[in-house]
């Protein structure tokens, strides 16, 4: 039986992704080690994700798992990035920290489609107040275009601590061969 009392993890795969992508497994296992209950998802609509389809599946199946709270770390990559920012702004309180790797307030120009899991504005003071500790971590290459200047766009509008890579790429890519099955960072700043 779940401990309402135990801290909680929300992982967010980005698109064409699941929960056994890329770091997100290893991330999991080593914050259960940390007596975390790690909730990663499968989102709906992976391949072309969509705010209106994604957003209140989260807030639905979270609610229900009991999965936000104070105790609360959340690490999204790629288009799971804004969809966290749309979540935190939804959210009643705060988390305790959040983690956003490769992410983009702008759909990146190789993926245009990915407009559709941005919103037209968020509310920042929001995403301040519930986000807790934020970290953004963006490479200075990343092929997508899910970049630094990503990265320094979500910073400077959330006050979130930019954290920048060099030459580390999207940090989880089939496509460019970037495999990235461990993040060593993620787990020193989200462990308690």
């Amino acid at each position: 039986m779940p401990d309402a009392h135990a801290p909680k993890a929300l992982l967010l795969h980005g698109t064409s992704g699941s929960p056994h992508s890329f770091w997100l497994p290893s991330l999991g296992r080593h914050l259960q080690g940390c007596g975390f209950e790690v909730w990663a998802p499968q989102l709906p609509d992976a391949d072309l994700p969509k705010l209106e389809r994604q957003l209140p599946f989260l807030l639905e199946e979270g609610r229900a798992r009991n999965v936000f709270g104070p105790g609360t770390v959340i690490a999204a990559h790629s288009a799971g990035c804004p969809l966290a920012l749309a979540l935190l702004e939804a959210l009643p309180s705060a988390v305790c920290k959040t983690a956003l790797v490769a992410g983009f307030l702008s759909a990146p120009p190789k993926l245009p489609h990915l407009a559709a899991i941005l919103k037209p504005a968020y509310d920042w003071e929001r995403i301040r107040a519930n986000a807790g500790d934020l970290f953004i971590i963006n490479s200075d290459n990343d092929p997508w275009g899910c970049d630094h200047h990503q990265g320094m766009a979500i910073s400077q509008a959330s006050g979130g601590s930019l954290i920048l890579r060099r030459g580390e790429g999207h940090m989880g890519s089939e496509t460019y061969g970037q495999p990235y099955p461990y993040f060593p960072l993620l787990e020193r700043l989200l462990a308690p």
